[in-house]
């Protein structure tokens, strides 16, 4: 079979950055379903919580993941096949309308309001503002700033104006919350009563089944301590997660992973939650508890770098062009388990290849920006850092949120799910150091945790 590479467009299908948008047609074909091999097949499972489970009553599920795993992909995919199933979906970056660093309950109201008002008018549903053209307002008033909206206007259009008030102001946003905090119950009626409900009316009369709200980016929350000494998170989620379980639609909100490692788990998975878990993505597994290669998360790997180079040739006849893009077959295997299974880290090793070089790669370009990788990880590590990756290396375990913090929000160690349960292992480029190499010699025989391939690269690391 002939067929050329499109350098440009495989350069931008590598970008790290980038997230799948399964609505596209030229995005899905990049698409590999990696559920087989994470151990967890979590967007059937919310799925199938709204459509066969409850989809006449709302439901609040959480989700949650490593940074760059590839969450908001898969929320991509839930969205279209909630949409085909006939529910209206709303997805939406919430970064795009909040400040990560400064968030309150009712900054997140207001923007699940907006963004259901934004997309119910682009299909011809109108959202008439009863009790918030008095809100806007008594908040015009209040700020000594007025917002100029008619009776008529659409809600959108209020809250925008609000936002775009006080979002470069700290004092102005501050004194809107002060507004805000008291009324927030109120807002919340209004919300469910003026906006929800009558969205999910007017849909079913059209045919369709029902509403839900997919609200990502919620995970990158910043952790900073507030002035009664919770973090941003915990308040969110923990101490306000009741009022934010109350939306009458099916919602789906992302939370940052380290509510999952903290001391009141249960308090958030009981009040935000109702009682159940937050569904985790972790990594796709490339690796076994032994150290040895997980051949069916290698070659889903080894598909999705194929994909990204030629998707239109299908899944079955990729292998035969890994040297077009790779000298050798070994240097693609190479990548995938120096990646971890963590799908940002494969896709930024591979496009910092196609920056040095064009395909074929070469094994020197390959380890040249693997050395940059873990030189770049090594800089951040210190002494008592060291010393909790040797108890990961040993037992495969991480405890508590501080631990989280410092090792999983790092990238120094990956989460991987098997028929066994959860387990931690070591980043692969670090699992290469001399530090790490001596760690594993000292165990007894027969339980390494490293490769063969990372014995022999290890012996040209530098010791930190």
């Amino acid at each position: 079979m002939k067929t050329t590479l499109n350098l440009s467009r495989f350069f931008k299908a590598c970008n790290p950055s980038r997230t799948l948008v399964m609505g596209n047609a030229s995005d899905r074909q990049y698409y590999i379903d990696f559920s087989n091999v994470r151990g967890c097949k979590i967007v059937e499972e919310l799925q199938r919580t709204i459509t066969r489970i409850s989809p006449d009553e709302p439901t609040c599920q959480l989700f949650t993941g490593h940074i760059g795993c590839g969450k908001s992909t898969e929320l991509q995919r839930l969205k279209t096949e909630l949409e085909m199933a006939g529910f209206h979906v709303v997805y939406f970056e919430s970064s795009q309308d909040l400040d990560m660093a400064d968030i309150d309950v009712s900054d997140i109201l207001l923007s699940v309001a907006r963004q259901v008002s934004v997309s119910l008018e682009a299909i011809g549903i109108k959202v008439k503002p009863g009790y918030f053209t008095n809100l806007f307002r008594e908040i015009g008033d209040f700020l000594q700033s007025p917002v100029d909206i008619s009776a008529q206007a659409e809600l959108s259009l209020g809250i925008a104006k609000i936002t775009a008030k006080t979002k470069d102001s700290p004092q102005l946003r501050t004194q809107l919350r002060q507004y805000l905090e008291p009324r927030t119950s109120s807002i919340l009626q209004a919300i469910n009563e003026e906006v929800l409900d009558k969205a999910v009316e007017h849909l079913k009369a059209r045919g369709q089944k029902g509403l839900v709200v997919i609200i990502d980016n919620l995970d990158r929350v910043d952790m900073r301590p507030l002035a009664s000494g919770r973090s941003q998170p915990e308040y969110l989620f923990i101490d306000r997660g009741e009022q934010l379980r109350r939306l009458k639609c099916h919602v789906v909100y992302t939370i940052p992973l380290a509510l999952i490692f903290s001391n009141e788990y249960e308090t958030l998975k009981n009040r935000l939650g109702g009682g159940v878990a937050p569904k985790v993505l972790p990594m796709v597994l490339v690796r076994q508890r032994n150290g040895s290669d997980y051949e069916p998360g290698m070659s889903l790997l080894r598909q999705l770098v194929l994909a990204r180079a030629f998707p239109e040739i299908p899944e079955n006849a990729r292998l035969e062009f890994i040297t077009e893009l790779f000298e050798q077959p070994e240097i693609l295997d190479r990548l995938c388990r120096v990646s971890g299974g963590h799908i940002r880290n494969l896709l930024g090793l591979l496009y910092s290849c196609l920056q040095r070089q064009d395909p074929p790669f070469e094994r020197d370009c390959l380890e040249a920006v693997i050395k940059d990788y873990r030189d770049d990880l090594l800089l951040a590590i210190d002494e008592e850092e060291w010393q909790l990756l040797y108890e990961v290396v040993n037992q495969q375990s991480v405890k508590g949120e501080s631990e989280y913090q410092r090792l999983l929000r790092s990238m120094f160690v990956f989460e991987y799910r098997d028929s066994l349960g959860r387990w931690f292992g070591i980043s692969p480029a670090l699992a290469e150091t001399e530090k790490v190499l001596a760690w594993e010699q000292n165990k007894l025989p027969g339980k390494s945790h490293l490769s063969q391939e990372s014995i022999v690269t290890a012996s040209r690391v530098t010791d930190y």
